[in-house]
This record gives C-alpha cells, sequence and structure tokens, in this order.
C-alpha cells in the first residue's frame, strides 16, 4: 500500500465510480443522528401525548371494571394479554414507523444501497490491535473524539440552561399530582430536542462536508497510479505501437499482392510510386491498388516491373497525386486527364504490338 503523503493525484472518475460500485460511499453518522432528532422531535410534539392519553385510556378501561375482563381460566388471561399488546403496538407503531423512516431517509440520502459481499468479509486486519489503535489514535480517531466531545458540550449546554430556567418549575411540580407532572416533563424534554436539533444542524451540515472531503483524499492516487491507469484505459503504448506495425504490414502485403493487377505504376523515381488499375469493362475511374515512398515505392516498382506492369516516370504526378489518393479508392478527378494519357498510350502500343504480332 502507498502511503497517504504519496498520493498526492485526485482520484480519477474511474476509481470514484469503482467505489460507489464497491459500496464505498462518503456516509455522516450525524446527518443519521439529526434526522432521528428530528423524529423523536415529532414524536414528542404531535405522536406522543395522543398516543400515551389513547394507551392510558385503554389501560384505564381494562383495570377500573375487573368484572368486565374475568381471569378466571388461562383463556380469560390470554385475551386480556392481546388486548393489553394491542393496546402498546398501537402506541408503539408510531414511534417506531417515524423512526424507521428517518434512518432510511438518512442512509437514501447520501447514497443509493449496494449490495456488496466484500463489504462483510471478515479480514484479518481488523483483528490487529496494531491497527486499531492506529484507527484510534490517527487523525480520524481524533475527529471523531472532537466531534463527540462537541455533541456532549451541546448537549450538556443545553441541558444546563433549561434545567436553571425551569429550577423554580420543577420544585413546584413536586407538589401537584402526579398526573400533571408527566406533560410538564414531555413539555421540557420536547424544548430540550427542539434546541439540539438547531444545534445539531451545524454540526450534521459540518459533518457532510468532511465524509465527502475524507472520501475524496482517501482514494487520491499516487502518480504511478494514474500512469497505470491511463495505460489500462488507452492501452500501453508499446502494445499500441506493436499492433499499429503489425497493420502497417498487413497493408503492404495485401498492396503488393494487389500490384500485379495493375494497369500502371506512376513514380517519381526512388521516392514515391502509385499503382492504378483500369479496365473499361470494369466502369469507372481508375483505382489505386497500392502507394508508397522510399523503400516502400521501390519494392511497388520492383513488383511491377517482375508482372510487366508498365512503370512511367512522372515525379510532379507522382508527387501531386501521393498526398491526394487513398489505397482502394477511385483517383480524384483533377487527375484523369493525366492518367487518361497514359492509360491511351499504353492501350496504343498494346495495339500496335498486337498488329505487328499479326502480320507475322
Amino acid at each position: 500500500m502507498a502511503d497517504t503523503e504519496d498520493k498526492t493525484e485526485e482520484g480519477s472518475e474511474k476509481k470514484l465510480r469503482d467505489a460507489l460500485e464497491e459500496g464505498n460511499t462518503p456516509f455522516s453518522r450525524e446527518a443519521s443522528v439529526f434526522l432521528s432528532m428530528a423524529a423523536m422531535l415529532l414524536i414528542c410534539s404531535y405522536t406522543l401525548t395522543g398516543g400515551a392519553r389513547s394507551l392510558a385510556g385503554s389501560m384505564a378501561l381494562m383495570f377500573a371494571n375487573p368484572a368486565r375482563d374475568p381471569l378466571a381460566t388461562l383463556a380469560d388471561a390470554s385475551a386480556v394479554l392481546r388486548l393489553a399488546g394491542w393496546a402498546g403496538a398501537m402506541f408503539l407503531l408510531p414511534i417506531l414507523l417515524l423512526l424507521t423512516v428517518a434512518g432510511l431517509v438518512a442512509g437514501l440520502a447520501q447514497g443509493l444501497p449496494r449490495l456488496v459481499l466484500e463489504r462483510i468479509r471478515p479480514k484479518p486486519s481488523k483483528l490487529s490491535p496494531a491497527a486499531g489503535l492506529k484507527r484510534l489514535l490517527g487523525r480520524d480517531g481524533w475527529i471523531e473524539f472532537a466531534k463527540n466531545l462537541a455533541k456532549f458540550a451541546i448537549v450538556s449546554g443545553l441541558v444546563a440552561l433549561m434545567l436553571r430556567g425551569q429550577g423554580e418549575a420543577l420544585l413546584d411540580r413536586l407538589y401537584v399530582e402526579p398526573a400533571a407532572l408527566g406533560s410538564f416533563i414531555l413539555s421540557v424534554v420536547t424544548r430540550l430536542l427542539a434546541g439540539s436539533l438547531v444545534a445539531y444542524a451545524l454540526l450534521a451540515g459540518a459533518d457532510l462536508v468532511w465524509a465527502r472531503l475524507r472520501w475524496r483524499r482517501d482514494l487520491r492516487m499516487t502518480r504511478q497510479e494514474v500512469k497505470d491507469e491511463m495505460k489500462q484505459a488507452e492501452g500501453d503504448p508499446f502494445v499500441k505501437a506493436k499492433r499499429r506495425s503489425l497493420a502497417m504490414e498487413r497493408s503492404r502485403r495485401r498492396m503488393m499482392a494487389a500490384v500485379p493487377r495493375a494497369t500502371l505504376v506512376i513514380a517519381n523515381p526512388t521516392h514515391y510510386a502509385i499503382a492504378l488499375r483500369y479496365v473499361r469493362e470494369e466502369g469507372g475511374a481508375p483505382v489505386v491498388l497500392a502507394k508508397g515512398q522510399d523503400l516502400v515505392a521501390l519494392k511497388i516498382r520492383a513488383v511491377a516491373e517482375a508482372h510487366d506492369v508498365p512503370v512511367f516516370e512522372d515525379k510532379a504526378l507522382a508527387r501531386s497525386m501521393y498526398d491526394h489518393v487513398e489505397v482502394s479508392q477511385l483517383i480524384p478527378a483533377e487527375f484523369y486527364k493525366a492518367v487518361a494519357q497514359l492509360i491511351h498510350f499504353i492501350q496504343a502500343r498494346n495495339t500496335r504490338a498486337a498488329s505487328t504480332l499479326v502480320k507475322a
């Protein structure tokens, strides 16, 4: 593993994408705690009072009239327990639902869930005391300690402020009916949660930013890793050069194999050579069978001469055509006249040769 100091380059898009696919996403625990606190505030403000009143009414109805629900048999006891269990479930269900929704929102807002078995595979490094001590005493460990200390200070400060302002009210509540004490405690807890939520919003926002920065920092790359990734994405330059060389060699072989079918070769004595084919019955303009320069040009001339293909030396025409024609393509219109004259010369010469053979 490369040292953190050596990782000076930002993580590439590919590395970030691979990390997300492997389940390595920036995650803030404080954001989850913040949403859980918000859910608890909603519970205390809207759900708890009505739910507790309904639960208390159900329990009072059961115990106020014992004759209605006798406990003479096991079946009677089971019926009473079912009623009590149903009342308790109706009280707890909204609370559990809100907390579950808060947890799901906190997780989904920071990344879609992924099933990555590699994340749960046992790793020996997780059991190493030295590695654990390094995590605790490292920079991330101190940051977590600072966050926990900040949370403790926030909550302790708010509790101290609330209790200092409510000290006399708490003493007065000792002399009232117990039924009124519950609503008072609930109001105090609600105000405490509201104050903590406002303060915790700042901590959660800072932790979200820190989680993303830390995630990008952990995915930084060394320069060698960047080079290796570029090689994988674009291909090894040596392999690419070898493939290009092989492709050019195959192309030259195909050209040389086509030269014997050429009608003529136009050459600049040693630098350029273009092999053309024109057969009236095939239709169209002359087509380029091969072209090359230097050693390839000499090879084209040698193959053409070995197969009695006429070779015309025209420096200007050969040089101009080389830059404007492509193998297996028709020649451009601007060369029609010059090439037509050469083809006419070849055809006239062939006609004279044929007449001479006939007379002989």
